[in-house]
């Protein structure tokens, strides 16, 4: 099981780093007391549907959140590999962000509502947590896309892996994919609804895509898409995208949309990317 264990500085990014996690696949919990998470893990460890977990811990457990480095300790001996994640950012950014969201930090009262005394308190404090991270990360100059992209490349093989990509088939004359992000429209090719041996079968068949693609603008056609769908994922992933609807549509959502999903999923998976297809009105007669 991989234990991710995320702390770090307020306002730093913390949320937007566990969000990230939970979008590749992490079971998340935040805000749980140090000593609890060597239990926490133990229990995990034992549910074989949970392989990635992601606890937030930081300076709102009060003192109990200097235990921290115990119950890690407590993880190593049973076993449990857990990584600190730490982030933090520069004293003047994190002071413009709590201006910003006017929300109290958690030393606000020890620090008098003086939120740069408070800010420069949390740092010195967890400056030894800082020290054993296994990864730490400066929010400072990141967008929060740019943060999201950079916290997938540590715990992913490929960025890519962090976002889903649904390629949809659908009828136009069943109403458009009103949740689609990017929308094709194929009703410019050849149908095979008119081919007596085609019309009741959907393009998850093979003679239904062998007809469709037989055609010249068919090919020209798909590997234009191809082209651009190649060239926007990876600016998708660097905004921090988790998940893209790529959505064909033909007359009935049968035949022509049917096989340009599937051949645009088939496209993305040798590509590396996580699909899933979804074909809303194949089956409406």
């Amino acid at each position: 099981m991989e234990l991710v264990i995320v702390t770090g500085i307020s306002g730093s990014g913390k949320s937007s780093a566990v969000k990230v996690l939970e979008d590749i696949g992490y079971f998340c919990v935040d805000n749980m007391p140090p000593q609890l998470i060597p239990d926490f893990a133990a229990i995990c460890k034992d549910n074989n549907d949970i392989t990635k977990v992601a606890i937030v811990t930081d300076i709102r457990g009060g003192a109990m959140f200097f235990k921290l480095s115990d119950s890690i300790t407590k993880l190593h001996i049973s076993g449990i590999d857990a990584k600190v994640l730490f982030l933090e950012a520069s004293r003047e950014v994190l002071i413009k962000r709590y201006k910003e969201t006017r929300r109290k930090h958690p030393l606000d009262e020890a620090a008098g509502g003086d939120i740069a005394k408070a800010i420069d308190a949390e740092i010195e404090l967890l400056s030894p947590i800082r020290e054993c991270a296994d990864y730490i990360v400066d929010s400072t100059m990141l967008s929060t896309g740019q943060l999201k992209e950079q916290i997938a490349g540590l715990f992913l093989d490929s960025v890519t892996d962090g976002m889903i990509v649904s390629c949809m088939s659908f009828g136009f004359k069943y109403g458009a994919a009103g949740e689609a992000d990017l929308v094709f429209d194929v009703r410019c090719l050849p149908n095979p609804f008119y081919i007596p041996e085609l019309k009741e079968k959907t393009g998850l068949c093979k003679e239904v895509q062998d007809y469709v693609m037989s055609f010249e603008q068919s090919v020209a056609l798909r590997d234009k898409l191809f082209d651009l769908i190649d060239f926007l994922i990876p600016h998708y992933v660097s905004e921090g995208k988790s998940r893209l609807v790529i959505a064909f549509g033909c007359t009935g959502g049968k035949h022509r949309s049917v096989t340009f999903a599937e051949q645009t999923a088939a496209h993305l998976r040798e590509s590396g990317c996580k699909v899933r297809t979804l074909h809303r009105d194949a089956e409406k007669k």
